[in-house]
């Protein structure tokens, strides 16, 4: 198998975070406007230590003054200075590409899409890395994306596009499988026909599973928590439909855990973690 990849630069590019103020934040101050809407990100003083160390411009002139009035239209950009993000894998397993996909073995500890503390070490940086180092062919413009995710910690076969269409074609394929949720027909030979992708996951979960097949039909949502500012995904009856079809491929009753094959017909956040967890057997986090 060929892999690719380069290694990680110690830090980061920093990442730049783009306001436009809008009518209701016309007449603010600098500080103001930053505190109220970003509160969860830093306190006050936090906000007037960036203003200090010249990290916030307002329509390209670096701000200054935290009391600087603010008017509707005006452009504020804050630049998150660069920092060392942690460890993660860079190599990238090459298992199938043609002109259109790439279909790569990710590794655990590698995250997809930039995000939180990594907004730099992910498949996407590499893939464009490597589409920078490539010399491109035939009238498709390289435009090479990651068109599903898995998590952080899960590893397995990422499926990539390599150009805009491709990428079309292949989101609307998942997109499919996750509108027919919730008129799921056990053992329907048509309705698996019917599924362009179909996603498997191996997984083992606490406690020993009774049943040989389980059939888990659940809704996601996103839920407010303490201390997280965009909440937490979890079973709700308010969320999205979400279907995963769990069987059973060995009990450990030594280790009281057992080995799953999961195949999920949705693409809901942590689907696997919080289906499992609803059925009484959590994942197994296993120290690395």
């Amino acid at each position: 198998m060929v892999s690719f990849g380069e290694p990680w630069p110690e830090f980061n590019d920093g990442i730049y975070y783009r306001d436009l103020v809008r009518a209701s934040g016309s007449g603010a101050t600098l500080i103001e406007f930053y505190s109220r809407k970003y509160e969860s990100s830093a306190p006050l003083h936090g906000w007037l230590q960036r203003i200090h160390n010249k990290q916030i411009t307002i329509d390209g002139c670096l701000a200054t003054d935290p009391n600087t009035i603010l008017r509707e239209g005006a452009e504020l950009v804050y630049h998150r200075l660069p920092w060392k993000e942690p460890d993660a894998p860079y190599l990238l397993e090459i298992l199938y590409e043609d002109n259109d996909v790439i279909a790569l073995n990710k590794p655990s500890g590698l995250q997809v899409l930039p995000g939180g503390l990594f907004q730099q070490r992910t498949v996407l940086t590499q893939l464009q890395l490597r589409a920078g180092n490539l010399t491109t062919s035939g009238c498709q413009e390289a435009h090479p994306v990651p068109v599903h995710r898995l998590g952080r910690g899960t590893s397995g076969i990422l499926l990539c596009a390599k150009t805009k269409l491709a990428k079309s074609r292949l989101a609307a394929f998942f997109a499919d499988g996750t509108s027919n949720v919730g008129i799921y027909r056990r053992n329907d030979p048509q309705q698996k026909a019917g599924r362009s992708i179909t996603k498997i996951y191996r997984a083992l979960v606490s406690g020993i599973i009774i049943e040989d097949e389980i059939i888990i039909e659940q809704p996601i949502g996103l839920v407010r928590y303490p201390g997280v500012a965009k909440g937490l995904y979890v079973a709700s009856p308010s969320g999205k439909p979400a279907l995963s079809k769990v069987v059973v491929l060995e009990r450990d009753m030594l280790r009281k855990s057992t080995l799953v094959q999961v195949e999920i017909q949705s693409g809901r956040p942590h689907q696997i973690r919080i289906h499992v967890s609803f059925i009484g057997h959590p994942l197994v986090v296993l120290s690395r």
